[in-house]
């Protein structure tokens, strides 16, 4: 059975593995062959993604049982002003817990909103949609793999660290997917730091449109189950006294 595992996963002739490292490399390489119907070389992205949920699903299920602290906000605020009184704690602790709850239903989504953004921007360049939409399936399944793998080693050494770690994958993401679009594209500088430019501009639109949704849809399920009453309660006690 291991050696079946390391042979599976840790071997470099594997698919996956090669898949991994080529898109590390020249993610140009992956994403082509799959795009010109070669699919024997490397992992097809429907499978990539669903190892990356997997993953995710795990890395979800740890957190929860051992790890839930590693989620607490005041580590990057400043206790002062965030975290003043119990209505900040409270409304944090449930923006985390919710976060936490559907963050593959999140992730999900994210790629095809990343490829229609995409889509829109390069529309003289060789892709139409569907191939944006398997280049960010490959793109973002391997930040994926990549952010629970180090994260879980992050949390063991470090859950103090946990959230300054992610938040600085963030940029690495952005740094790669640069790479990604330069490979992918052929662009210029020029013409990468506009292409990022706008990509940035209407992704921050369309985030802030979904996160008053979002936030809409957060509070009717707080009031719903009876969680929204108690913080306003705790507000109103604290301007009071």
């Amino acid at each position: 059975m291991i050696q079946h595992l390391g042979e599976t996963f840790f071997n470099y002739d594997n698919k996956l593995l090669k898949t991994i490292v080529c898109l590390c490399k020249a993610p140009e390489e992956v994403i082509d062959s799959y795009v010109k119907g070669v699919r024997k070389r490397y992992i097809n992205p429907i499978s990539f993604f669903g190892i990356s949920l997997t993953l995710t699903g795990f890395s979800i299920f740890i957190i929860k049982k051992f790890y839930k602290n590693a989620l607490d906000a005041s580590q990057l605020f400043d206790t002062s002003t965030m975290y003043s009184n119990k209505v900040s704690e409270d409304i944090m602790a449930s923006s985390a817990d919710f976060s936490l709850e559907y963050s593959s239903l999140i992730y999900a989504s994210m790629i095809p909103l990343f490829a229609l953004i995409s889509w829109i921007l390069f529309l003289n360049k060789r892709y139409n949609f569907t191939e944006h939409l398997v280049s960010y399936m490959y793109s973002m399944s391997l930040y994926s793999i990549t952010s629970v793998t180090l994260g879980l080693i992050v949390l063991v050494i470090a859950p103090s660290y946990y959230l300054k770690f992610g938040m600085w994958l963030y940029l690495v993401v952005l740094l790669y997917h640069c790479f990604l679009l330069k490979r992918l594209f052929k662009l210029s500088a020029g013409e990468l730091i506009l292409k990022t430019f706008l990509f940035l501009v209407i992704l921050l639109f369309v985030f802030g449109g979904i996160s008053i949704i979002a936030g809409i849809v957060w509070a009717i399920i707080m009031h719903l189950n009876g969680d929204l009453e108690p913080i306003i309660e705790a507000q109103k006690a604290a301007k009071g006294g």
